[in-house]
């Protein structure tokens, strides 16, 4: 009987111990912040068909081309790609230049998508296995990275693109020599 007690007061203290864990980690701010581990890295080497039959398709070459970029991540499926795209919009009329790397999706939904929502992009390219997006560091749509003219990743945006996102992505594409 006294072990089944020693046992059972063992068990009330675990269970107290985790909860006060808990609960502490409750009290503790949020943080949202991602770093990603390709910030500072070149664009690894990639070659996209077009996503849609009136803009070209998308090389590593082309974010190298002594030009800063944004380079967006998206899918005609995503429901907050559709919520950014005004902003999108709003980022090109200030002189961004936007390419699209489209990810599992066909091209007849691309064009629709665009159609609807507005087209943003000088180039789209076509990522039908994720393999770019991966390779970037990306891990969902939307994102959107800065690229340097050297072709080098400067900065990543995690989730659509917001009103009060537009002058940071603008200054992070200053920076970055656009």
């Amino acid at each position: 009987m006294k072990r089944l007690r020693i046992f059972l007061w063992g068990l009330v203290g675990v269970a107290m111990f985790l909860f006060g864990l808990f609960a502490y980690q409750l009290t503790q701010p949020k943080d949202e912040f991602v770093e990603s581990a390709m910030i500072g890295e070149k664009i690894p080497p990639f070659d996209l068909r077009a996503a849609v039959e009136d803009r070209p398709g998308l090389a590593s070459a082309d974010l190298a081309n002594g030009q800063a970029k944004l380079v967006n991540i998206f899918a005609s499926w995503c429901v907050p790609c559709r919520a950014e795209a005004p902003h999108l919009e709003t980022l090109r009329e200030s002189g961004a230049e936007i390419v699209g790397v489209a990810i599992r999706d066909r091209p007849e939904d691309v064009a629709r998508f665009l159609a609807v929502y507005g087209n943003p992009f000088t180039r789209i390219g076509a990522d039908d296995i994720s393999e770019v997006q991966l390779s970037i560091g990306s891990s969902g749509v939307p994102e959107t990275f800065v690229v340097d003219g050297n072709g080098v990743i400067t900065y990543q945006h995690i989730g659509d693109i917001r009103a009060d996102d537009v002058p940071v992505i603008l200054e992070k594409l200053r920076e970055a020599g656009a």
